[in-house]
């Protein structure tokens, strides 16, 4: 068992005045090298070699005084010599070592001064022999007390990663797959983290490796499964011959060792292999990322982008920090000065449980126990200041893994996140271990979190956790869109909604919100989602929140609206996601975490209530509708052509068939649909509405590509296109007004402040790809490119990707246009939307993409749209709006009138 710092200090204090007159001359570096490591409890026999052979930059023979490979490298000189020489002499050692023999420090000593340099974070003490006592500390990392700070992209994370998957190759290449596959390497990663974190002794499963097997890797196999037997057996019921060097590894227990696997079979380069992983530092692996990295590696695809899989730290904290740990911290700074109440609080945390029902490889477990076992270290830094009265560290540490449940469909990231939370367990186990001096571990394993391997969607959770336990639910449940779902994930949808009308369209993720408000109803349970923002958007938002709550009585306590959820791994798609914090209880402490842009950071509003939108207002809810809910003209697809093309002409086509046939000239018409609008694009159609026969007759090319869209509807498997055969001629569905109509992109880009809508004329035939308004006025185009209409979109609409994307039935219908508007502020509308119009075509050369881009909009169409902005809020209000989330708040104030029939429509006007 490792020594407490108390006893090290005494040590250390024995060590200095026993050598404090020694000079090289008196005594070898041997016997004071011994005592020193003495110091720490470690023995000759952990220690490296004395007089270690080297070959030098210069091709010459050199020897370092001392050489604990992958630990330290020490070069003894004697009393007052050059220190600066010797540590330039022990660097050049360092270029005759392996990879694997490299030292993480370098100690340069005369016998008095003590100089130790971290070559990975190139810093340098010094200190004299007598002032060992007060740096003892600063050797904590050979004898496993050493605090890590974990990168969430430490190349370190990923090169382990990378040789985990190389042995991972070897053995799946000669049949070693499955589970039992799955099953030895997670055991052979607790193995490699034991032996750096002080669970087995420095080193001690490389050495059986090097020391106990053949180099050919022959007796590999039987001698880890002989060590797997070891580990899973009590130390007094070990055989009483057993190998020495075996029965030194601990008893392990928690059941990781108890199945019997089949015996694997290894060569030289899967040994060598095994080798090379042994050789990486594996205290530095934070286990809370490396178990989503060593989960890509069992696909070699995923392998590419490895570190591309694993959910970052910051995006986990931004969930579990305002669903319960800043609220932990505010009441320890509270109290943390009346031990009684210390008392109290810390039982209270440790009766908390956690469960994750779409787990993983537990990243969210992890850190959720290490933020809470940080919490514990300042309690009990707070009751006991700085070990006072600690007997025993075992009895005062009250979290412990049990706290933790998940469910993870795949067995083999489940068994992962169990060990992963032992893990973690161990690194903050040895953090209170270093606090107040005395060596804890809990071994053999006892307790262990619970991951059950399952559907999470079929499992019943008061099995995995009781509800009269559970505190909260958290997690990042898969998105995975209607489009992408297979059969078995649509009968897990059907079986969760319960067939209700029309949630076919959710997506996969919405089934866990359903699961949770069901298992949540009359508990004090709260629970929080990372999830697709399709869920708060377009037409989900009807159908999920209606039944949360009107059926379930769900409350939103805290959201992060609309972020990028990502990793600075190459090839990492951004995701764009939110985070929806709920309970079946109210709440007087409710958070809205806005984005000014969706990688920046967010900023906190206290609300007063939070809508399934994200922003404030009412419990309520936008649905589908067939009209408008105000008296305005209806919106409408544009004209589909349903013609595989052969309708449509591109620019070239058009040039080139009127000079051979000018006289078809008026059958082609002007073709745009929202790309084309925005981009400024040229296409054309054929428009054969109202054609003379005749013109139709005599056209070669007109005829060839009616014979071709007749044909290409006829092939269809859809009886209505075959019925438009008939009229192979015409567009499949014709919509196209007679008089001057407006148009609205379905699709535009989220960096856009204001969607391009604009005002054609009949000529121009617009596509499926846009909406149209008929009988167009400046009044009705001024409301719909106001800032106002453009908040409501953006919380309201759906999203391709993260484009905006428009819809009638939605945003449109739902749209809660000014009450009364006077015919002067009416007025006041339409001369800013002329001004807007006008500002736009000065410059005939741009396209609404230049125009409307961030970063090129001219500042007189700037202007233009602040002043139609202000046009349209006096028409709203009195008041101004001070930001988006007042408009929003205000808009759904203005919708809830409407849609509750407490507003009387005039039979005539616009509102």
């Amino acid at each position: 068992m490792a020594l407490s710092w108390n006893e090290i200090k005494d040590r250390a204090l024995r060590f200095s005045k026993e050598w404090v007159d020694t000079t090289r001359e008196e005594a070898d570096a041997k016997p004071f090298l011994d005592a020193f490591f003495n110091v720490f409890g470690i023995t000759r026999k952990k220690i490296g070699t004395f007089e270690h052979k080297v070959k030098k930059i210069s091709d010459a023979d050199g020897y370092i005084d001392l050489l604990w490979k992958g630990t330290i490298l020490i070069e003894m000189k004697s009393r007052g010599q050059n220190l600066d020489k010797a540590f330039q002499q022990a660097k050049e050692y360092t270029h005759g070592l392996k990879q694997n023999e490299l030292p993480k420090y370098i100690l340069v000593c005369d016998f008095d001064e003590f100089r130790l340099y971290d070559t990975e974070e190139q810093k340098t003490i010094t200190f004299k022999l007598h002032e060992l006592m007060e740096n003892v500390q600063h050797f904590g990392y050979i004898i496993g007390y050493q605090k890590k700070v974990y990168k969430e992209q430490d190349p370190a994370n990923i090169k382990a990663a990378e040789l985990m998957g190389k042995l991972h190759d070897r053995l799946e290449e000669i049949g070693y797959v499955g589970h039992p596959l799955e099953v030895y390497l997670v055991r052979i990663l607790f193995c490699l983290f034991a032996e750096d974190t002080t669970i087995f002794n420095k080193e001690q499963f490389a050495d059986y490796i090097v020391q106990r097997t053949n180099e050919d890797g022959s007796d590999l196999a039987a001698k880890i499964q002989e060590l797997f037997q070891v580990l899973n057996t009590p130390v007094d019921k070990r055989f009483k011959n057993l190998d020495e060097q075996l029965n030194e590894f601990p008893y392990v227990n928690g059941k990781l060792f108890e199945e019997v696997l089949p015996t694997a079979s290894f060569d030289s380069k899967m040994r060598q292999a095994l080798l090379d992983c042994c050789y990486i530092d594996w205290s530095k692996i934070s286990p809370a990322i490396f178990g989503s990295m060593f989960q890509s590696v069992m696909n070699p695809k995923e392998r590419r982008n490895l570190g591309a899989h694993y959910t970052s730290e910051t995006n986990i904290l931004k969930l579990i920090k305002p669903l319960f740990l800043d609220e932990l911290w505010a009441e320890f700074e509270s109290i943390k000065t009346n031990k009684n109440k210390l008392a109290e609080f810390h039982k209270r945390i440790s009766t908390l449980k956690f469960l994750d029902p779409a787990c993983g490889c537990g990243n969210f477990l992890v850190i959720t126990y290490r933020e809470l076992r940080l919490l514990e270290l300042e309690i009990l830094r707070a009751t006991y200041k700085s070990g006072q009265g600690v007997l025993d560290v075992s009895q005062i540490i009250w979290l412990d893994v049990d706290m933790m449940a998940g469910i993870e469909y795949e067995e083999f990231p489940a068994r992962i996140a169990e060990v992963a939370m032992w893990l973690i367990d161990h690194q903050m186990n040895l953090m209170i271990s270093n606090e107040f001096g005395q060596y804890f571990a809990r071994l053999p394993l006892k307790k262990a979190a619970k991951i059950v391997h399952g559907n999470a969607l079929r499992v019943d959770w008061e099995e995995v956790v009781s509800k009269k336990e559970l505190s909260y639910i958290i997690g990042n449940p898969p998105f995975i869109g209607k489009k992408e779902q297979k059969p078995e994930q649509k009968n897990d949808m059907e079986m969760i909604f319960a067939k209700a009308k029309g949630t076919g369209v959710l997506d996969y993720v919405t089934a866990w919100y359903i699961k949770s408000a069901q298992f949540i109803q009359n508990t004090k349970i709260k629970t929080a989602f990372v999830s697709t923002n399709s869920i708060c958007q377009g037409e989900q938002v009807g159908l999920l929140w209606s039944l949360m709550f009107n059926k379930y009585k769900i409350k939103i306590h805290f959201a992060h609206r609309t972020f990028s959820w990502s990793n600075e791994a190459k090839g990492n798609a951004a995701v764009h996601c939110v985070i929806v914090g709920f309970a079946n209880f109210d709440s007087n402490n409710k958070t809205i975490f806005e984005y000014d842009d969706i990688k920046s950071e967010p900023q906190a509003l206290k609300v007063k209530n939070i809508n399934p939108f994200l922003v404030e207002g009412k419990d309520i809810t936008v649905e589908n509708r067939k009209s408008p809910i105000c008296n305005v003209p209806e919106m409408n697809y544009g004209s589909m052509p349903i013609d595989d093309g052969h309708l449509n002409l591109t620019d070239e086509e058009k040039e080139e068939v009127l000079k051979n046939e000018p006289n078809i000239i008026s059958a082609i018409k002007k073709y745009t649909g929202g790309d084309e609008f925005i981009n400024n694009k040229k296409r054309w159609c054929l428009w054969l509405l109202n054609i003379e026969p005749s013109i139709l007759k005599n056209s070669k090319f007109i005829l060839d590509r009616i014979d071709k869209t007749k044909k290409f509807r006829l092939s269809s498997n859809r009886e209505a296109t075959n019925k438009l055969a008939l009229k192979p001629m015409l567009f499949g569905e014709i919509r196209q007004p007679s008089t001057n109509y407006i148009i609205i992109p379905k699709v535009s880009s989220e960096i856009r402040k204001y969607i391009p809508i604009g005002i054609l004329e009949p000529s121009t035939i617009t596509s499926g790809s846009a909406l149209i308004i008929p009988n167009a006025d400046l009044y009705i185009f001024g409301v719909m490119t106001s800032i106002m209409h453009m908040n409501w979109m953006k919380s309201t609409c759906g999203r391709m990707k993260s484009d905006f994307q428009y819809s009638a039935s939605i945003v449109y219908n739902n749209y809660p246009w000014p009450e009364n508007p006077t015919e002067k502020q009416k007025q006041a509308i339409e001369d800013k939307a002329q001004k807007v119009l006008d500002v736009r075509a000065s410059f005939p050369e741009s396209s609404l993409a230049d125009l409307y881009h961030p970063l090129t909009m001219p500042p007189a169409l700037v202007k233009a749209h602040n002043e139609l902005d202000k046009a349209v809020d006096a028409a709203y209000s009195k008041q101004d709006f001070s930001s988006e989330a007042k408009r929003m708040e205000f808009l759904f104030e203005l919708y809830e009138k409407y849609t509750a029939g407490l507003f009387v429509k005039e039979k005539k006007g616009k509102k």
